[in-house]
């Protein structure tokens, strides 16, 4: 008895729904009033947006003179400069270079981005830690080729701005360019 009739109550809603007049593109506007809750959400004016919501950016840091310099000797590593990522989530990065001349011996090229933040700074200038790093490389070998590149990885970002760092394993000095196209 109690199955059927929550049986019929359900089958009754489900009518009463169809029977409502479906809404679209026939129907004449509508007003519309906004309510403004607190104070940081107060609503004045004309909403609107002009222009491409952009999503995504490519920022180019390029020409960077990398001499010899192991990823493991933190105080030599070359700056780059900062990375701005504030408002994105998540960067590509893609890492090309060139030796000054043939390489004698084999060895990559690389970026470690190192999130700009007081504290991160401090543990990484005196105690030498490199803290919650992003890290992209490229081969170079020994023998004729002068041009190397990385391939792209992703990676989600946590941090608003990146310091970059870079190093070069092979016995030449490397000019190298990364690229960073920044998503959301």
């Amino acid at each position: 008895m109690r199955a059927s009739f929550l049986f019929a109550a359900i089958l009754a809603l489900l009518l009463a729904g169809a029977a409502r007049p479906a809404g679209g593109a026939g129907e004449e506007p509508r007003p519309v009033r906004v309510i403004n809750f607190p104070a940081v959400q107060q609503v004045k004016g004309q909403v609107g947006i002009e222009g491409t919501v952009r999503h995504a950016t490519l920022v180019t840091l390029a020409d960077l003179a990398v001499p010899p310099v192991e990823p493991s000797e933190i105080g030599r590593l070359v700056d780059g400069g900062v990375l701005p990522t504030e408002g994105f989530t998540s960067v590509v990065l893609s890492l090309g270079a060139r030796a000054g001349g043939r390489a004698l011996r084999s060895g990559s090229v690389g970026v470690i981005l190192i999130p700009d933040e007081e504290e991160i700074a401090r543990s990484f200038e005196r105690d030498s830690l490199v803290l919650f790093p992003i890290e992209i490389n490229a081969p170079l070998t020994q023998g004729t080729f002068r041009m190397t590149a990385s391939a792209q990885s992703r990676h989600t970002l946590g941090f608003p701005r990146y310091r970059v760092r870079l190093y070069n394993t092979t016995d030449k000095v490397v000019t190298a360019t990364l690229y960073a196209y920044l998503t959301n």
